[in-house]
């Protein structure tokens, strides 16, 4: 992809803007959850009203009701006994990844028992009615320009759109991976799942039914699985890499998210290997000798931005359309989370 140099100028500013800081890391748990103001969360119901091939799909999947499992567990009551947690269904410690909790009237209540469409594609108090319209016209008649201002609308109000490849794998780690270290060494918690952004996204809880009316749920297309390929690796390295860094104790937090650090790297070097991509490269040379060690907490933060900047870079400058290097990388559907499930 060929850029104008004063483009990739402003995006190399925008790229050291958003990168994480040395001032700012801190020895305090990172957050939990996408961390969506919950005052503007609507509920699944107003999306289902016109999703609803999809909300058929979601009905069915773990994300559905995951939160009954966890406060009915013995196994989430003993956390919750560890953490001096009295209501699992009111904590947001557990409900920002189990749950969708909505606020009113000052209160804050669960307005669904799982993880629901606005967990993954933001609140949607600001953009619900602004992506559902058609530009004050009937369905089919707007202007490409007009459609294409609709949804630059809706992604400015907080909408994460399935084309926002980098956007959705932050949020998906923000819960696959659990970068609490309290919850973790004290509450007991595991570290987080064995995630896997082409396998989970391409399995059970895949909806990409909406434009075939529930007559097909589509994979991804091949250039989009590339980056959820890589981008999610190094979402998720970048993430660890930043737990590790502030963890206060060597406990099993920062030793099992130093072993999860630790296949990431195998995995983008598997990527290093076989494609020639500068922005790799840069996170590869940031890692490629990186001990993990809490006397060396650093070093790994420095290591954290580095693959931050990197990968803010490769998101941009990446379309998917030359990255078939990696193809023999990419998780075949015999892999896919929850096995591969005919959803209509």
């Amino acid at each position: 992809m060929n850029l104008k140099p004063l483009f990739v100028f402003a995006v190399s500013v925008v790229i050291t803007a958003i990168s994480f800081g040395a001032a700012e890391r801190t020895t305090k748990d990172l957050p939990i959850g996408p961390g969506f103001d919950t005052s503007k969360v609507i509920g699944p119901a107003d999306c289902i009203e016109c999703h609803k091939h999809s909300g058929g799909v979601w009905e069915n999947t773990p994300h559905h009701d995951s939160i009954t499992g966890v406060h009915r567990s013995k196994e989430g009551h003993a956390i919750a006994k560890k953490m001096d947690i009295a209501r699992i269904t009111r904590e947001s410690l557990c409900i920002n990844c189990h749950a969708t909790a909505q606020q009113a009237a000052d209160k804050t209540h669960l307005i669904s028992n799982g993880i629901s469409c606005e967990s993954c594609h933001g609140a949607a108090g600001d953009w619900m009615k602004r992506h559902g319209e058609f530009s004050d016209k009937e369905e089919g008649e707007e202007t490409e320009e007009e459609i294409a201002k609709r949804w630059n609308d809706a992604e400015a109000a907080g909408m994460l759109r399935p084309s926002m490849v980098l956007s959705i794998a932050r949020n998906c780690v923000s819960c696959h991976v659990v970068p609490h270290e309290d919850l973790v060494n004290t509450g007991k918690h595991s570290a987080g799942s064995e995630f896997e952004l082409v396998s989970w996204s391409q399995g059970i809880v895949r909806h990409n039914n909406f434009y075939s009316k529930g007559q097909e749920n589509k994979l991804a297309s091949i250039e989009k699985q590339r980056l959820f390929h890589i981008i999610g690796i190094m979402a998720e390295m970048e993430i660890v890499l930043k737990a590790v860094a502030t963890a206060k104790a060597k406990g099993n937090y920062a030793i099992k998210n130093a072993k999860r650090f630790s296949l990431l790297r195998k995995r983008l070097k598997a990527v290093n290997q076989v494609l020639d991509n500068p922005q790799i490269k840069e996170a590869m040379a940031a890692i490629v000798d990186l001990k993990m060690s809490l006397k060396n907490q650093d070093a790994i933060a420095a290591a954290s931005e580095q693959v931050t900047a990197s990968l803010n870079a490769f998101a941009v400058l990446n379309d998917g359309s030359t990255l078939s290097a990696i193809d023999s990388l990419i998780a075949k559907e015999e892999d896919y989370k929850m096995g591969s499930v005919k959803q209509e």
